[in-house]
């Protein structure tokens, strides 16, 4: 290729971007046509997630958006075609109503989600604003007004009905759909991106994963892990979109986010505090003790069961909490004066007065400033950034994780393990601001997630201070060092509801306290 050719390729390349109707037509004419997100996504070579994205606000780039926009304007004439035929067809008495009019109204069902009760669901005299999409809704679930399917969360006119079949006709003035002209290099092009196959289950899409690749490098386990490792945050969000087929929430991938969850500079943070433990006690008792090392399984696979905002965060100020949003919250935390002998539950930090902490940090605070612990002041809530939420958001994907995980290790299958670890880690750490996965951008979720980590962690150590256990040292999400005999409170095992020993060493009078330096 000449200078020229290329330069030529790249102004071909530069080229106007193709037009797409605004976000709520796009869900609409999908809507209309009786197209699922997986459908669509598989033609595109894109995943569920990143579709929703694109009826919600975002905009794709390059020839992605080609195909889309082709997709859209095919789908247009067609269904513009299919109302004119309708129309022309029918008596006037016969013709469906027009949408926006009571005889237009239509009963929605759908599935609940994991855990919840179909009791919760209260009917209401007077529609109030959905607290999804500020629409009217008619329900309202575990307290607050919502849409119980999916589809009601936008300006959605009632579905046109397909015409039946007509016979062959050689009549000049029947009507045709008029397709859009394809984009140039369409035909025999496949779409960039992740191909979604029909898959036949959550469980079966990790299995399958290994087996392929297994099969695809001869049984060579050591390039099998890494092929698999590389496309553990792919593979995680495609067992994500399975897991969240038939239930009553979409996952919004790319909401808008408020400046105090977005990264103050390009490798600097944003203004959220996880509570991240990282303490070890002052003083141990008298005498040489020996110290268990214990290692939590599974901590983040275990967070991802907790309340996570559904919808647009939104502003609030006062004191009160309500138990039915989740969010991040700006408060003064309570003085702690058991540092002695138990870790502060927002960590360790040096600056006194307000800090943005997660629902899980003031949950956590909560619980433990209440009439069962009676261990600190409540905190001062002073400002919030919420939304209605759910715990079970996330619960088929962390049980077919969990699952998928508990026969690895079972059949002492250690590819399949590291894969499924690999899967829930990266999912977590790369669903803030990443360039390793742009299909779900929740920095919020992130926090969350990680935060409830560290709180299920202070828990535990909290149980073994309760059991008469000495805690000596709790970091991160995962490590718990104490003295005792811990297996009366803590099984033993690796599946995520046991601990394992990670260490041993002797500390006390005599010796420096042990570091618990990994065997």
């Amino acid at each position: 290729m000449s200078d020229f050719d290329a330069i030529d390729s790249l102004l071909d390349a530069v080229g106007p971007q193709a037009e797409l109707p605004p976000c709520q037509v796009r869900r609409e004419l999908r809507e209309r046509a009786r197209l699922s997100k997986a459908q669509v996504a598989r033609a595109l070579g894109v995943s569920p997630s990143t579709l929703s994205g694109w009826e919600s606000g975002r905009d794709p780039a390059g020839e992605v958006r080609t195909k889309y926009a082709y997709l859209l304007d095919g789908l247009n004439a067609k269904l513009a075609t299919e109302t004119e035929t309708k129309t022309m067809a029918e008596p006037a008495a016969e013709r469906p109503v027009a949408s926006g009019t009571a005889a237009a109204a239509v009963t929605c069902t759908s599935s609940p989600e994991v855990g919840q009760d179909e009791d919760e669901v209260e009917l209401l005299a007077v529609p109030e604003p959905c607290v999804l999409c500020g629409r009217p809704a008619e329900q309202r679930v575990a307290g607050f007004a919502q849409h119980l399917d999916p589809s009601d969360c936008q300006a959605t006119p009632v579905e046109t009905p397909k015409p039946e079949p007509a016979a062959p006709s050689t009549q000049a003035h029947e009507p045709r759909t008029v397709r859009p002209p394809r984009p140039a290099g369409g035909k025999g092009t496949a779409p960039r991106g992740r191909a979604f196959q029909e898959p036949s289950g959550p469980a079966d899409l990790i299995h399958e994963a290994v087996h392929a690749v297994l099969a695809e490098h001869r049984g060579d386990v050591e390039a099998a892990s890494a092929v698999l490792l590389k496309r553990a945050i792919p593979d995680a969000m495609r067992l994500l979109d399975e897991t969240r087929k038939g239930a009553r929430y979409d996952v919004i991938a790319h909401p808008w986010i408020p400046d105090i969850l977005k990264k103050q500079t390009s490798r600097g943070a944003d203004q959220i505090w996880e509570a991240r433990p990282k303490w070890t006690r002052p003083e141990l008792p008298p005498g040489k003790h020996e110290v268990t090392a214990l290692d939590i399984n599974g901590a983040y696979l275990s967070a991802l069961k907790t309340h996570l905002p559904l919808g647009q965060l939104e502003h609030s100020t006062g004191f009160a909490h309500d138990r039915r949003r989740a969010g991040v919250h700006l408060i003064t935390p309570p003085a702690w004066e058991h540092d002695a002998v138990l870790p502060n539950p927002i960590g360790q930090r040096d600056e006194p007065g307000p800090l943005w902490v997660t629902e899980p940090t003031l949950r956590l605070l909560l619980r433990l400033s209440g009439p069962k612990h009676g261990l600190c002041e409540p905190p001062q809530i002073h400002e919030s950034y919420t939304s209605g939420a759910t715990e079970n958001l996330l619960e088929k994907f962390r049980i077919a994780l969990k699952d998928a995980r508990d026969t690895a290790i079972a059949d002492g299958d250690g590819l399949t393990f590291e894969y499924v670890k690999a899967m829930y880690s990266k999912f977590v750490s790369t669903m803030g601001e990443s360039n390793y996965n742009r299909e779900l951008y929740r920095p919020d979720w992130m926090h969350i997630i990680r935060s409830q980590a560290f709180a299920n962690l202070w828990m535990k150590a909290l149980k073994a201070h309760d059991a008469g256990l000495t805690v000596v040292r709790a970091m991160g999400t995962d490590e718990l060092h104490v003295i005792g005999d811990w297996r009366r409170v803590f099984p033993e095992g690796r599946s995520v509801t046991e601990v394992k020993v990670k260490d041993t060493y002797t500390a006390g009078t005599g010796t420096e306290a042990g570091t618990g330096q990994e065997q």
